[in-house]
Protein backbone atom coordinates (compact mmCIF):
# COMPACT_ATOMS: atom_id res chain seq x y z
CA UNK A 1 0.00 0.00 0.00
CA UNK A 2 1.27 3.37 -0.79
CA UNK A 3 2.05 5.69 1.72
CA UNK A 4 1.04 9.41 0.67
CA UNK A 5 2.86 10.79 3.63
CA UNK A 6 6.24 9.51 2.66
CA UNK A 7 5.28 10.44 -0.74
CA UNK A 8 4.72 13.62 -0.01
CA UNK A 9 8.13 13.95 1.85
CA UNK A 10 9.87 12.75 -0.76
CA UNK A 11 8.68 15.26 -3.33
CA UNK A 12 9.28 17.82 -1.09
CA UNK A 13 12.65 17.13 -0.24
CA UNK A 14 13.40 16.65 -3.66
CA UNK A 15 11.63 19.96 -4.67
CA UNK A 16 13.71 22.23 -1.73
CA UNK A 17 17.05 20.47 -3.13
CA UNK A 18 16.58 21.41 -6.37
CA UNK A 19 16.07 25.37 -5.10
CA UNK A 20 18.71 24.73 -2.83
CA UNK A 21 20.79 23.91 -5.74
CA UNK A 22 20.03 26.24 -8.08
CA UNK A 23 20.15 29.10 -5.04
CA UNK A 24 23.95 27.91 -4.65
CA UNK A 25 24.73 27.77 -8.77
CA UNK A 26 23.56 31.38 -8.96
CA UNK A 27 25.39 32.95 -6.06
CA UNK A 28 28.78 30.70 -6.56
CA UNK A 29 31.04 33.02 -8.14
CA UNK A 30 31.52 32.17 -12.24
CA UNK A 31 34.67 31.95 -14.52
CA UNK A 32 34.70 34.98 -16.54
CA UNK A 33 33.59 34.37 -20.31
CA UNK A 34 35.82 35.25 -22.99
CA UNK A 35 34.25 34.84 -26.11
CA UNK A 36 30.97 37.30 -25.07
CA UNK A 37 33.65 40.23 -24.57
CA UNK A 38 35.60 39.45 -27.92
CA UNK A 39 32.06 39.36 -29.63
CA UNK A 40 32.06 42.76 -28.45
CA UNK A 41 34.71 43.70 -29.98
CA UNK A 42 34.68 41.94 -33.58
CA UNK A 43 30.88 41.91 -33.70
CA UNK A 44 29.11 40.49 -36.78
CA UNK A 45 28.42 43.13 -39.37
CA UNK A 46 25.56 42.02 -40.47
CA UNK A 47 24.28 41.34 -36.37
CA UNK A 48 25.58 44.39 -33.97
CA UNK A 49 26.52 43.31 -30.73
CA UNK A 50 24.39 43.58 -27.34
CA UNK A 51 25.88 43.78 -24.34
CA UNK A 52 25.78 40.23 -22.47
CA UNK A 53 25.73 39.28 -19.06
CA UNK A 54 28.62 37.00 -18.65
CA UNK A 55 26.38 34.97 -16.11
CA UNK A 56 23.73 33.72 -18.50
CA UNK A 57 26.23 31.42 -20.27
CA UNK A 58 25.27 29.12 -17.12
CA UNK A 59 21.82 29.10 -17.90
CA UNK A 60 22.16 28.08 -21.31
CA UNK A 61 19.93 25.42 -20.28
CA UNK A 62 17.13 27.10 -19.90
CA UNK A 63 17.32 28.62 -23.47
CA UNK A 64 14.62 25.92 -24.57
CA UNK A 65 12.10 27.39 -21.78
CA UNK A 66 12.11 30.82 -23.13
CA UNK A 67 10.76 29.50 -26.49
CA UNK A 68 7.30 28.69 -25.00
CA UNK A 69 7.37 31.67 -21.91
CA UNK A 70 7.35 34.27 -24.31
CA UNK A 71 9.19 36.81 -21.71
CA UNK A 72 8.92 40.75 -22.09
CA UNK A 73 12.22 41.30 -24.16
CA UNK A 74 12.25 44.77 -23.74
CA UNK A 75 11.76 45.29 -19.89
CA UNK A 76 14.19 42.75 -19.90
CA UNK A 77 16.81 44.59 -22.03
CA UNK A 78 15.42 47.43 -19.51
CA UNK A 79 16.77 46.02 -16.15
CA UNK A 80 19.72 44.32 -17.62
CA UNK A 81 18.59 40.87 -17.48
CA UNK A 82 18.34 37.90 -19.85
CA UNK A 83 15.16 35.96 -21.06
CA UNK A 84 16.96 32.86 -18.75
CA UNK A 85 17.23 34.76 -15.73
CA UNK A 86 13.74 35.36 -16.16
CA UNK A 87 12.78 31.84 -16.62
CA UNK A 88 14.76 30.47 -13.77
CA UNK A 89 13.10 33.20 -11.26
CA UNK A 90 9.31 31.80 -12.58
CA UNK A 91 10.84 28.31 -12.10
CA UNK A 92 12.35 29.15 -8.52
CA UNK A 93 8.88 30.51 -7.88
CA UNK A 94 6.83 27.60 -8.69
CA UNK A 95 9.21 25.42 -7.28
CA UNK A 96 8.37 27.44 -3.87
CA UNK A 97 4.65 27.16 -4.56
CA UNK A 98 4.56 23.66 -5.18
CA UNK A 99 6.68 22.40 -2.18
CA UNK A 100 5.54 24.93 0.41
CA UNK A 101 2.48 23.33 0.91
CA UNK A 102 3.94 20.01 1.11
CA UNK A 103 5.92 21.09 4.15
CA UNK A 104 2.98 21.90 5.96
CA UNK A 105 1.33 19.03 5.11
CA UNK A 106 4.69 16.91 7.24
CA UNK A 107 4.21 19.76 9.76
CA UNK A 108 1.24 18.99 10.66
CA UNK A 109 1.46 15.27 9.82
CA UNK A 110 4.20 15.21 12.37
CA UNK A 111 1.14 17.19 14.68
CA UNK A 112 -0.72 14.34 14.42
CA UNK A 113 -3.47 16.28 11.73
CA UNK A 114 -3.74 14.16 8.77
CA UNK A 115 -5.08 15.98 5.50
CA UNK A 116 -6.22 14.57 2.34
CA UNK A 117 -4.07 14.79 -0.61
CA UNK A 118 -6.27 16.65 -2.50
CA UNK A 119 -5.88 19.71 -0.19
CA UNK A 120 -1.86 20.03 -0.56
CA UNK A 121 -1.54 18.93 -4.03
CA UNK A 122 -4.52 21.63 -5.18
CA UNK A 123 -2.89 24.33 -3.15
CA UNK A 124 0.66 23.91 -4.65
CA UNK A 125 -0.55 24.13 -8.26
CA UNK A 126 -2.87 27.51 -6.95
CA UNK A 127 0.63 28.64 -5.11
CA UNK A 128 2.57 27.87 -8.53
CA UNK A 129 0.72 29.85 -10.23
CA UNK A 130 0.11 32.60 -8.12
CA UNK A 131 4.16 32.11 -7.58
CA UNK A 132 5.07 32.51 -11.17
CA UNK A 133 2.59 35.35 -11.83
CA UNK A 134 3.97 37.36 -8.90
CA UNK A 135 7.42 37.08 -10.29
CA UNK A 136 6.47 38.18 -13.68
CA UNK A 137 4.77 40.97 -12.35
CA UNK A 138 7.33 41.69 -10.84
CA UNK A 139 9.50 42.22 -13.60
CA UNK A 140 6.59 44.76 -15.08
CA UNK A 141 6.43 46.75 -11.80
CA UNK A 142 10.40 47.28 -11.92
CA UNK A 143 10.77 48.27 -15.62
CA UNK A 144 7.76 50.52 -15.87
CA UNK A 145 9.59 52.18 -12.66
CA UNK A 146 12.86 52.00 -14.53
CA UNK A 147 11.40 53.70 -17.70
CA UNK A 148 10.19 56.66 -15.51
CA UNK A 149 13.47 57.03 -14.33
CA UNK A 150 14.97 56.83 -17.53
CA UNK A 151 12.89 59.32 -19.08
CA UNK A 152 13.68 61.55 -16.26
CA UNK A 153 17.01 60.83 -16.54
CA UNK A 154 16.79 61.44 -20.48
CA UNK A 155 15.37 64.83 -19.89
CA UNK A 156 18.48 66.03 -18.12
CA UNK A 157 20.71 64.67 -20.92
CA UNK A 158 19.09 66.42 -23.65
CA UNK A 159 19.91 70.37 -21.14
CA UNK A 160 23.24 68.72 -21.23
CA UNK A 161 23.82 68.17 -24.95
CA UNK A 162 22.07 71.76 -25.30
CA UNK A 163 24.57 73.07 -23.17
CA UNK A 164 27.89 71.05 -24.98
CA UNK A 165 26.35 72.50 -28.80
CA UNK A 166 26.15 76.12 -27.40
CA UNK A 167 29.86 75.34 -26.26
CA UNK A 168 30.60 74.83 -29.77
CA UNK A 169 31.00 71.28 -29.67
CA UNK A 170 30.44 68.81 -32.43
CA UNK A 171 27.77 66.77 -32.01
CA UNK A 172 29.25 63.40 -31.02
CA UNK A 173 31.41 65.37 -29.02
CA UNK A 174 28.07 66.69 -27.08
CA UNK A 175 26.91 63.37 -26.52
CA UNK A 176 29.90 61.85 -25.65
CA UNK A 177 31.15 64.94 -22.67
CA UNK A 178 27.45 65.19 -21.49
CA UNK A 179 26.83 61.71 -21.03
CA UNK A 180 30.48 61.57 -18.71
CA UNK A 181 29.07 64.55 -16.48
CA UNK A 182 26.23 62.77 -14.52
CA UNK A 183 26.51 59.24 -12.67
CA UNK A 184 24.32 56.45 -12.58
CA UNK A 185 22.96 53.19 -14.26
CA UNK A 186 20.98 55.43 -16.83
CA UNK A 187 24.04 57.55 -17.99
CA UNK A 188 25.93 54.36 -17.41
CA UNK A 189 24.14 52.67 -20.62
CA UNK A 190 23.96 55.76 -22.64
CA UNK A 191 27.89 55.69 -22.66
CA UNK A 192 28.10 51.90 -22.88
CA UNK A 193 26.01 52.65 -26.30
CA UNK A 194 28.34 55.78 -27.07
CA UNK A 195 31.42 53.14 -26.76
CA UNK A 196 29.85 50.42 -28.60
CA UNK A 197 29.21 53.10 -31.48
CA UNK A 198 33.00 54.06 -31.58
CA UNK A 199 34.27 50.28 -31.39
CA UNK A 200 31.96 48.93 -34.21
CA UNK A 201 32.49 52.69 -36.50
CA UNK A 202 28.76 53.49 -35.96
CA UNK A 203 27.28 56.66 -36.00
CA UNK A 204 26.24 57.73 -31.84
CA UNK A 205 22.70 58.36 -33.08
CA UNK A 206 21.86 55.59 -35.01
CA UNK A 207 23.37 53.66 -31.32
CA UNK A 208 20.88 55.96 -29.36
CA UNK A 209 17.82 54.89 -31.51
CA UNK A 210 19.14 50.96 -30.98
CA UNK A 211 19.06 51.54 -27.63
CA UNK A 212 15.51 52.95 -27.78
CA UNK A 213 13.77 50.59 -29.33
CA UNK A 214 15.81 47.52 -27.58
CA UNK A 215 14.30 48.94 -23.85
CA UNK A 216 11.29 50.94 -25.07
CA UNK A 217 12.56 54.19 -24.01
CA UNK A 218 10.98 56.70 -26.86
CA UNK A 219 13.09 59.98 -25.28
CA UNK A 220 16.37 58.19 -26.20
CA UNK A 221 15.25 57.83 -29.64
CA UNK A 222 14.38 61.42 -29.79
CA UNK A 223 17.51 62.53 -28.63
CA UNK A 224 19.52 60.50 -31.68
CA UNK A 225 17.31 61.97 -34.19
CA UNK A 226 17.83 64.93 -33.15
CA UNK A 227 21.50 65.32 -32.85
CA UNK A 228 21.75 62.78 -36.26
CA UNK A 229 20.28 66.39 -38.17
CA UNK A 230 22.84 68.24 -36.38
CA UNK A 231 25.61 65.58 -37.77
CA UNK A 232 24.41 65.06 -41.18
CA UNK A 233 22.58 68.39 -42.19
CA UNK A 234 24.81 70.75 -40.34
CA UNK A 235 21.82 72.76 -38.22
CA UNK A 236 21.71 74.12 -35.21
CA UNK A 237 20.02 72.06 -33.20
CA UNK A 238 20.64 73.22 -29.57
CA UNK A 239 16.92 75.38 -29.19
CA UNK A 240 15.09 72.32 -30.24
CA UNK A 241 17.25 69.93 -27.82
CA UNK A 242 16.30 72.63 -25.21
CA UNK A 243 12.59 72.80 -26.55
CA UNK A 244 12.36 68.88 -26.46
CA UNK A 245 14.01 68.70 -23.11
CA UNK A 246 10.85 71.00 -21.72
CA UNK A 247 7.67 69.38 -23.44
CA UNK A 248 9.73 65.74 -21.55
CA UNK A 249 9.81 67.69 -18.71
CA UNK A 250 5.95 68.90 -18.89
CA UNK A 251 5.15 65.23 -19.72
CA UNK A 252 7.12 63.89 -16.98
CA UNK A 253 4.93 66.73 -14.58
CA UNK A 254 1.68 65.13 -16.07
CA UNK A 255 2.09 62.22 -15.37
CA UNK A 256 3.64 62.66 -11.87
CA UNK A 257 0.17 64.40 -10.92
CA UNK A 258 -1.40 61.67 -12.47
CA UNK A 259 -0.35 59.20 -10.02
CA UNK A 260 -0.84 61.35 -7.35
CA UNK A 261 -4.56 61.76 -8.36
CA UNK A 262 -4.90 58.27 -8.78
CA UNK A 263 -3.36 57.34 -5.25
CA UNK A 264 -5.10 60.51 -3.62
CA UNK A 265 -8.38 58.61 -4.90
CA UNK A 266 -7.59 55.57 -3.54
CA UNK A 267 -7.15 57.02 0.29
CA UNK A 268 -10.72 58.33 -0.05
CA UNK A 269 -12.36 54.50 0.34
CA UNK A 270 -10.61 54.02 3.43
CA UNK A 271 -11.85 57.17 4.77
CA UNK A 272 -15.55 56.49 3.32
CA UNK A 273 -15.37 53.24 5.08
CA UNK A 274 -14.47 55.35 8.87
CA UNK A 275 -17.37 57.62 8.43
CA UNK A 276 -19.44 54.61 8.15
CA UNK A 277 -17.87 52.91 11.10
CA UNK A 278 -18.05 56.19 13.06
CA UNK A 279 -21.87 56.38 12.00
CA UNK A 280 -22.33 53.02 13.41
CA UNK A 281 -20.95 53.63 16.61
CA UNK A 282 -23.15 56.43 16.99
CA UNK A 283 -26.84 55.30 15.98
CA UNK A 284 -25.81 51.68 18.06
CA UNK A 285 -26.84 53.08 21.33
CA UNK A 286 -30.35 54.25 19.63
CA UNK A 287 -30.88 51.39 17.71
CA UNK A 288 -30.05 48.68 21.32
CA UNK A 289 -32.47 50.40 22.94
CA UNK A 290 -35.46 49.55 20.46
Amino acid sequence: MLNWQLTVAVVAGALVGLGVFLLIRETSPATPALGPALRRLHPNPERPARIADPGSQDLAWLSGATRWLRPPHKELALLGKTPEQYALSLLLSVLIGLATPAVVTIALSAAGISLPVVVPALAGLGLAAGGALVAHQDVLSKAKQARREFSRAVCTYLDLVALQMSAAHGPVQALERAAKVCDGWVFDRIREALRLAQLQMHSPWDELRDLSDQIGVPELGDVGSIMQSSGTEGAQVHETLRSRADSLRDQIRTDNLARAEAVTGRLDIPGALLVFVLIGFVLYPFLARI
